[in-house]
């Protein structure tokens, strides 16, 4: 079942059970989703899904700190709270050792020895880590590794 399916029968379950706030973050997600197929023109795959998640947990993390300088804890309980829904969609996250792993892998595949090849590799680690992995940790890693 594809993730897109996935939220339309998490939405319904959500509908007969009367979980309001849990609908109401579902129904967030899906109008991004939409709106990313209205504007790109798109059909949208599990892949372009998983990116919209990915953006809309880094604005819930962005939001969250806001909150928390302005002593907006209500607030920030809330985008805690949505955070916790849109993560429950995501795959489970890699550890260090496995984005090791992952750089390793892609730097035999693509022979990337110096900074230079910096582009080179994220190019390719990008999709394979895609909701796998902070990409922000990813890149670190990557420039650790390439340093002279």
């Amino acid at each position: 079942m594809s993730l897109k399916q996935q939220l339309t029968n998490d939405m319904k379950a959500a509908m007969k059970a009367g979980e309001k706030d849990r609908l109401a973050v579902i129904r967030l997600i899906n109008a991004a989703i939409k709106q990313k197929e209205v504007d790109e023109r798109v059909e949208m795959t599990d892949a372009l899904v998983l990116a919209v998640l990915e953006k809309m947990v880094k604005q819930r993390k962005d939001s969250i700190t806001q909150y928390e300088g302005a002593a907006r804890e209500d607030l920030a309980a809330i985008e805690r709270y949505e955070l916790g829904v849109i993560d429950a969609y995501l795959p489970a996250k890699l550890d260090e050792a496995a984005i090791q792993a992952e750089i390793d892998k892609a730097m035999a595949a693509t022979g990337a020895a110096s900074a230079a090849d910096i582009g080179k590799l994220m190019g390719v680690l990008k999709p394979a880590l895609a909701g796998q992995a902070d990409m922000g940790l990813v890149s670190k890693l990557v420039k650790q590794k390439l340093a002279p």
